[in-house]
């Protein structure tokens, strides 16, 4: 019953925001507003959102070695340790890294839990590596290929992803690749959580609230590609102005287009507030950018304040006489 109020209140979220944008079609001054004002105000709080939310991260104290580990480190050697898995040194920590964020190696590993005639048996699990990285990719993909508006001439590497995006030539416009496995990561994300009792009791309005805003993202932007088209002379010189700081807005733009920009300045906004904001905080995480040289360096922690200990010496000196009468034995008598 939790899970399913936490849904309705995130697609009520969203239904507010589409009541912001059919007032931004309705009246000029709103209209306005949005496509003139509102994209510098939400690349300011984006900007300074994600600055925050970095120096947060930077300034949090690592004072020992954390990575985790599923490798040979670095001791003797004749014992053959493993770079990536176990870094000893920089390089190693790169490659480690550069795994976690174009492969998803970590969710590679994914494993599920099952208790079969009493026992507890491991297997494996990956869906989720399949479509994590398929919607990521697929919204890597989207965002690049709205690139073409912000761009005069295009830069030859969109077009040539646009091209490649759309080679099966389905219907006119082309459909892309990209924008239906971005919904069938979507769909897989969405249900895992909706579905699977584990992952529902542990998810939170900001788990369905990123993945209901940019469902409707992509269905909105789909919408007026294949069913509802908005002028996109008109979008690229509004884009265009926002580059060079002249915008102009759009004349008749309609609300889908106005839902859909709605839509993409709430999300801009929220990346850095909420779990989206991962994309930077990966590479500020001690478990996976770290080296681990423990056994080669001690390491102490600098934040440790100073602490009057009790020494054994000490307690034995204070408590002598009744330890005897215990019949404990004292080191001193």
């Amino acid at each position: 019953m939790k899970s399913r109020q936490t849904i309705v209140i995130a697609l009520l979220a969203v239904s507010a925001i589409a009541l912001a944008a059919a007032a931004a079609a309705a009246s000029k001054t709103a209209g306005l507003v949005l496509t003139l004002v509102a994209p510098y105000l939400v690349l300011a709080v984006f900007l300074l959102g994600m600055v925050y939310r970095v120096i947060r991260w930077a300034k949090a104290p690592v004072p020992f070695r954390i990575p985790t580990t599923c490798g040979q480190e670095k001791s003797l050697p004749w014992i053959q340790n493993n770079p990536v898995e176990n870094p000893a040194g920089p390089l190693g920590a790169i490659g480690r890294m550069a795994g976690e964020v174009f492969l998803f190696r970590s969710l590679f590993r994914n494993a599920q839990t099952e208790i079969v005639d009493g026992r507890q048996v491991f297997g494996s699990a990956k869906g989720l590596w399949f479509f994590g990285l398929m919607f990521h990719v697929s919204l890597l993909a989207v965002a690049l290929r709205h690139l073409r508006f912000f761009t005069e001439p295009v830069v030859p590497f969109v077009t040539g992803l646009s091209a490649l995006d759309g080679f099966l030539e389905i219907g006119v416009p082309a459909l892309y690749i990209s924008d239906m496995t971005l919904l069938a990561g979507l769909a897989f994300l969405f249900l895992r959580r909706a579905v699977l009792p584990q992952v529902r009791y542990i998810s939170l309005f900001a788990d369905y609230f990123a993945l209901i805003l940019i469902a409707a993202v992509a269905a909105t932007g789909l919408l007026m590609r294949h069913f509802f088209p908005v002028d996109l002379n008109a979008v690229k010189t509004l884009a265009m102005g926002w580059v060079t700081f002249a915008p102009v807005a759009p004349v008749d733009a309609g609300f889908l287009f106005y839902l859909h920009l709605c839509l993409v300045f709430v999300l801009i906004a929220w990346l850095p507030f909420g779990k989206l904001s991962h994309m930077a905080g990966i590479f500020l995480s001690p478990t996976r950018n770290l080296i681990n040289n423990s056994r080669r360096r001690r390491h102490l922690n600098a934040w440790n304040a100073p602490v009057k200990v009790h020494s054994y010496e000490e307690y034995e000196d204070e408590f002598r006489n009744k330890m005897k009468a215990a019949g404990l034995p004292v080191e001193k008598e």
